[in-house]
């Protein structure tokens, strides 16, 4: 699969910094940026976040704080993850659950990856535990994602 000239000069130059770049098209386009939108609203002291298509680990739209916090760099393992977490729960004997939120703990930063209707993309936030309560971090990802369902559903 090629990658589009615009994901390319992105992964070369890194995005740029406290801009919200949206790449995505279509119909979606205006949800997903809205969703950014609010997440950077309600939590300007984030690191970085993005919403990534989990097929191909594209980066639909994304902001990064610092130069260190490449979206676009993340985007394909943490699709990885949500692909092993989906077969994971496939395996699973008589599994009623669908995976909803992945959290990724280090000594100075969170990682939330929180998944889409339909499961076909998933919202990435990267927050520092020093700046950020954590249950803060996810009530915003859930609720801009309930507000994301009622503008497509």
């Amino acid at each position: 699969m090629k990658i589009p000239f615009f994901q390319q000069l992105q992964n070369w130059a890194g995005q740029p910094v406290r801009q919200l770049v949206v790449a995505a098209a279509g119909p979606a386009r205006a949800g997903i940026e809205r969703v950014l939108r609010r997440v950077l609203a309600e939590l300007p002291e984030l690191l970085a976040t993005a919403v990534v298509d989990v097929a191909t680990g594209q980066v639909l739209a994304g902001y990064a704080a610092s130069r260190e916090f490449r979206p676009g760099a993340v985007a394909g393992p943490n699709a990885e993850v949500v692909r092993q977490l989906h077969a994971l729960l496939g395996a699973l004997p008589e599994q009623q659950e669908q995976l909803e939120e992945v959290m990724v703990t280090l000594r100075s930063q969170v990682h939330l990856l929180r998944l889409l209707p339909q499961n076909r993309q998933f919202l990435y936030l990267a927050v520092d535990c020093r700046d950020t309560n954590l249950a803060i971090a996810r009530e915003v990802m859930r609720s801009s994602l309930e507000r994301f369902e009622t503008l497509i559903g």
